[in-house]
């Protein structure tokens, strides 16, 4: 069996869930273990086929779009001098 290591896991959500463990009896290490198990198995999983683009556009479609205001474009430094 593989183990995984996970840094910076914050405060409120370590302790959401040592109060799952808590509830089903069981230790956080098994918990989280659980919760993998679930989400990797159910399917609930982003589409993988979507594009970048399908996918902004889903979620932009039911508000109506939007227009951004793009500030214009400067040179980041001087062209270079080719003389």
């Amino acid at each position: 069996m593989a183990t995984v290591t996970i840094r910076n896991v914050g405060e409120a959500t370590k302790q959401a869930l040592q109060h799952r463990a808590v509830r089903h009896g069981v230790s956080m290490e098994q918990e989280i273990r659980t919760i993998l198990d679930e989400v990797a198995r159910s399917g609930d999983t982003p589409d993988r086929e979507e594009s970048l683009y399908d996918a902004i556009r889903r979620l932009v479609e039911p508000h109506g779009g939007f227009e951004l205001e793009l500030p214009p474009r400067e040179a980041m430094r001087d062209p270079f001098d080719t003389a």
